[in-house]
């Protein structure tokens, strides 16, 4: 039997997976005008999202368990700003910085590490708090990534999730009347 604490973090691995798919699957629908467009003044674009969420992740999760988590080399206010001659690929560079970071810190993490102590702006947080903090940061960019996407690719836009009018007949591969059946390692 597997315990809490590997369970969980097998878990949050899986979570922040799927943020990352869903976030690189929307920005993937939309050409670089509507990537880096906003909206309005007070609306961040795709791209400003992707370089945030790529620039916060670097700074949580580099030295996670060592270190204070707002790194002295973030510039944070500079992650809400495209510069000007800065292109998709630099802020996908951003982006995958972030998310190495990320995969690392979670690879070396163990059970024993969940309530430890760590510092993000010199406050004290639990490891299982500061993932849980930096999980919900994600998801709700992640929401603001799609929904900038599906705004700008309208009508030839590709849904990430079970299509509208879909819910009844859409089944997983191995459905069996309610169950599913050997869908592998922890029903993941």
């Amino acid at each position: 039997m597997t315990d809490l604490g590997t369970e969980y973090l097998n878990d949050l691995r899986d979570r922040f997976t799927t943020l990352r798919r869903l976030s690189e699957r929307a920005a993937a629908q939309v050409g670089d005008d509507a990537f880096f467009a906003a909206p309005d003044a007070e609306t961040n674009s795709i791209a400003v999202n992707l370089k945030h969420v790529g620039g916060n992740l670097r700074s949580r999760f580099t030295g996670f368990l060592t270190t204070d988590g707002e790194k002295d080399d973030r510039d944070r206010d500079g992650e809400f700003i495209i510069a000007p001659g800065e292109t998709r690929a630099d802020v996908e560079a951003t982006w995958a910085a972030g998310w190495q970071a990320l995969e690392g810190a979670l690879a070396a993490l163990t059970p024993d590490d969940l309530l430890r102590t760590i510092q993000i702006r010199g406050e004290s947080h639990t490891v299982i708090g500061a993932l849980n903090r930096s999980l919900a940061h994600t998801a709700g960019h992640t929401g603001m990534i799609t929904l900038l996407a599906k705004h700008y690719a309208g009508d030839v836009w590709k849904t990430l999730s079970i299509p509208r009018g879909q819910s009844k007949t859409w089944r997983p591969e191995g459905w069996k009347g309610g169950l599913v059946v050997d869908a592998g390692a922890g029903g993941r």
